[in-house]
């Protein structure tokens, strides 16, 4: 996509939104799938659904709302995406980026990414939380290609502490207090929509990876370009494929997001307050 025109659209999404509403957030979350009832309780809440906003990518995944939610939590200025932007439903990867460029144009300076993921390995069961503590990208892509310019930070950015040491570290001590099993682990990114093969989850977990899935890392190198502290909470929906118990099928996912949507929550709600 054309630079120009990129930056034109960010700023048409981002005047559009200003209009809407008064509050300037500090955080973002992205809500992956099933887990639209793991939104904190917010103040001053007021919901902006994608299809309005000017120049703003649709989600068309069922799971994914397509909605922008502000609100206060604990008097903190936050904002959620109540569904995200996937690369096989055939959007680039700067498309995928679009929304969080937008959100740092509206003052968020951290960001909570959380998604379903399929284990790698059987000492991971599925409900369980994985703190993502590195990656792994296999997608063919990268969301900072070809767009140069110097509203977004370098073209070359460090991702060594892409996902922010401290707030992954109190996540995890978090999910400890509140006695929910977790664990840091390895996100392997791959572009979907099909799920991986028996071969491909044995590759994968030889190169280091704990879990798999098809979002994520697109958002997470664009925060890291913009400079974005980041932690991604991600949640086991299903073992990968071969391994015993493996569940293939988005519905299962959905299903399973519910059930794990109040744990998520409280997490989400105590990182929320501390950083």
């Amino acid at each position: 996509m054309n630079t120009r025109i990129y930056l034109e659209m960010i700023e048409e999404s981002s005047r559009f939104i200003r209009k809407q509403t008064s509050l300037k957030p500090q955080m973002g979350i992205i809500l992956g799938s099933g887990l639209s009832k793991a939104t904190p309780e917010l103040s001053q809440r007021r919901e902006i659904s994608y299809q309005d906003i000017p120049g703003f990518p649709k989600t068309h995944v069922a799971g994914h709302l397509g909605k922008l939610v502000f609100g206060e939590y604990r008097g903190r200025p936050i904002v959620l995406m109540q569904g995200r932007l996937h690369y096989y439903e055939g959007h680039d990867l700067s498309e995928v980026a679009f929304p969080l460029r937008v959100l740092k144009t509206l003052g968020v300076d951290s960001l909570i990414i959380t998604a379903a993921v399929g284990a790698l390995h059987t000492k991971l069961k599925p409900g369980q939380i994985v703190v993502i503590k590195d990656h792994l990208n296999l997608m063919g892509q990268n969301p900072l290609r070809g767009l140069i310019s110097p509203e977004f930070g370098t073209m070359f950015p460090d991702l060594s502490n892409a996902y922010d040491p401290q707030m992954t570290k109190t996540a995890l001590s978090i999910c400890r207090k509140l006695k929910i099993r977790a664990q840091t682990g390895v996100y392997v990114a791959v572009s979907g929509p099909s799920y991986e093969t028996p071969a491909e989850i044995r590759a994968f977990r030889k190169l280091g990876g704990d879990v798999v899935g098809m979002s994520v890392v697109p958002e997470v190198i664009a925060a890291a370009q913009m400079k974005i502290k980041t932690a991604a909470l991600t949640w086991v929906s299903n073992m990968g494929s071969g391994l015993k118990g493996a569940l293939l099928s988005h519905e299962e996912v959905l299903s399973l997001g519910e059930k794990v949507s109040g744990s998520i929550g409280k997490v989400l709600g105590e990182l929320i307050a501390v950083h």
